[in-house]
């Protein structure tokens, strides 16, 4: 045990190794200068980064020295057993053309090991058009699964039961209609709603920031979600009823500093507004959920990871007043970045995702998709998506990896970058609040733009050779033609929608499906939470796009202005 008596030469003698080792810092950084090295850009998204991090770096700062994963504010992690206890959910996202197609997918993918589903829905399912909606012609099935109804959702999760799943929904604008088909789906499977697990992403600030599938005006887009919370923590008490998403603002061009902020941010505006509503923060705060992506600089994405956790277990203790330590966790799942897979020499994308995968293990997700080495041309063949979900499995059972929690905790670097991208994302919440919030923010395009001046920058890079990207500006070949078969969907899967939408309309009680939207636009028009009317209407076979113009109505719909 140290005593008093011992601290001043103690103190003395750290001091002087910190001189000599500035000193040698110093000495080392000479040489590297007299030096001759590669002209190209050493850079993470934003930053120049060092060429050597000592504990200099972390001088004022004790890094996660006195930190345990399991304990606050869980920047090594929320499990005090990491993957010992379990691994991540190896979850991949999958859809396209019809329900039954899909369906037939899910099983194939639950044969080979997957540990959880994850719905990619077709373009007019994003937007909340029925599949034979004038505006859905040529994109129907075409990048997802087209559903138009609970009959739909009934067909995609035929003889898998929703009791023994967790199935992540992707899926905003119009989340609150998808969640009640498959509310009511699982109803017809004599399966509880509170049996239920999953996630719906339902994050609509980030698709008027970045995505851009949206449905309504903001401020009755946000009612729909904090109506979602509540319903949720009353009936649905295991489902995540949001995905906070970064993925979508790095994808369009943000960097790893703006993806963490931005999020955050967002997270932050969904907690202030379900307070608004007078819900106990810890009420709901536990089932909200996040969604990052996982670019190519390795070490910058397990310090975005970390720091995010610290950060949002930070701001929901001490600004939001949460008590329950699981209000404080960050639980997320991870993609590995689809802005990163090229269409030259689609084989690299296999080592491509590989290290991003590993990256998201490191950083401690909860759960992962893999990209396949062909998503950038087309939907996946049932080869890419084995692929894909074998790096995973090799990475959970044959690396080593999973063994040690945080295992780079410590390390003068990934300490730095997670010191410097908190105080980063700290920064951009200050400028954030100049704005008025997000909300006023999105409206004056102050974020649409700070993330078209990254995109264009890193464009730029890349043109000027200052990023090298393998098989696209380096390390070229003459392609005569694609080396891997890929997944074409024709038009059948749009004529057998129309038919069955057809069939759907005659066989249905009309009456009942009408009364029940009257009920729901009145619902709107005040305010009570809606979900219950939509779950009726779900349950009359209303469609997808008779709900959302029940609900446009009331709401009306979202343009976009012009901010460029």
């Amino acid at each position: 045990m140290t005593t008093p008596m011992d601290l001043d030469p103690t103190v003395a003698a750290m001091q002087e190794e910190l001189d000599q080792l500035r000193n040698e810092v110093a000495a080392c950084r000479a040489r590297y200068d007299a030096g001759a090295v590669r002209d190209i850009s050493y850079a993470n998204s934003a930053d120049a980064v060092a060429p050597l991090y000592t504990a200099l770096d972390l001088e004022g700062s004790a890094g996660t020295a006195f930190e345990v994963p399991g304990r606050f504010p869980f920047t090594r992690g929320i499990h005090p057993t990491g993957y010992r206890g379990k691994l991540w959910t190896m979850r991949q996202f999958a859809g396209f053309g019809s329900a039954k197609e899909t369906n037939a997918r899910y099983k194939f993918l639950l044969g080979q090991g997957t540990t959880g589903l994850s719905v990619a829905f077709d373009f007019p399912t994003l937007m909340g058009y029925d599949s034979d909606h004038p505006r859905s012609e040529g994109e129907v099935g075409k990048c997802g699964v087209a559903i138009s109804s609970l009959a739909d959702m009934e067909q995609l999760f035929d003889g898998i039961p929703l009791d023994q799943v967790s199935t992540s929904m992707t899926i905003n604008g119009p989340a609150i209609i998808l969640w009640c088909f498959y509310i009511a789906a699982a109803e017809k499977q004599g399966v509880r709603p509170e049996q239920l697990r999953g996630t719906v992403q339902n994050d609509i600030l980030k698709e008027y920031m970045a995505q851009h599938a949206w449905c309504f005006p903001i401020e009755p887009a946000l009612r729909l979600i904090v109506d979602m919370f509540e319903y949720g923590a009353q009936h649905v008490p295991q489902w995540n009823t949001i995905s906070i998403s970064g993925y979508h603002i790095r994808e369009a061009g943000a960097t790893a500093a703006q993806e963490l902020a931005f999020t955050l941010a967002d997270g932050f505006t969904y907690v202030e507004r379900g307070i608004a509503r007078g819900l106990d923060v810890d009420t709901f705060a536990p089932r909200l959920s996040f969604f990052w992506d996982v670019h190519n600089d390795f070490f910058e994405e397990i310090a975005k990871l970390r720091a995010a956790r610290r950060i949002w277990a930070r701001h929901l203790k001490e600004r939001y007043g949460a008590k329950d330590p699981r209000s404080w966790m960050m639980r997320f799942h991870s993609q590995t970045a689809g802005v990163t897979l090229t269409a030259q020499q689609p084989m690299n994308n296999v080592v491509r995702v590989a290290y991003q995968a590993l990256a998201a293990v490191l950083g401690g997700t909860q759960s992962l998709h893999t990209n396949s080495m062909d998503e950038t041309l087309a939907l996946p063949t049932e080869q890419a998506v084995q692929v894909a979900l074998r790096t995973q499995q090799v990475l959970a059972f044959e690396t080593g990896v999973p063994n040690v929690i945080d295992p780079l905790g410590g390390s003068y670097y990934v300490e730095r970058l997670t010191d410097q991208l908190e105080a980063d994302a700290e920064a951009l919440f200050a400028q954030i609040a100049e704005q008025g919030g997000v909300v006023a923010g999105l409206e004056t395009g102050w974020f649409q733009r700070k993330i078209a001046e990254s995109a264009a920058r890193q464009q730029w890079e890349i043109e000027q050779q200052r990023r090298h990207i393998v098989g696209v500006n380096a390390f070229t070949t003459e392609e005569e033609g694609l080396e891997i078969p890929l997944l074409k969907i024709d038009e059948q899967a749009a004529r057998e929608q129309a038919a069955a939408l057809a069939r759907l309309r005659g066989a249905r009680d009309e009456a009942r499906c009408q009364a029940q939207l009257a009920r729901l636009r009145e619902a709107a028009r005040g305010t009570e939470n809606v979900v219950p009317f939509i779950l009726d209407c779900a349950r009359s076979y209303c469609t997808l796009y008779e709900i959302r113009a029940a609900l446009e109505d009331v709401f009306g719909a979202y343009r976009e202005p012009v901010f460029f």
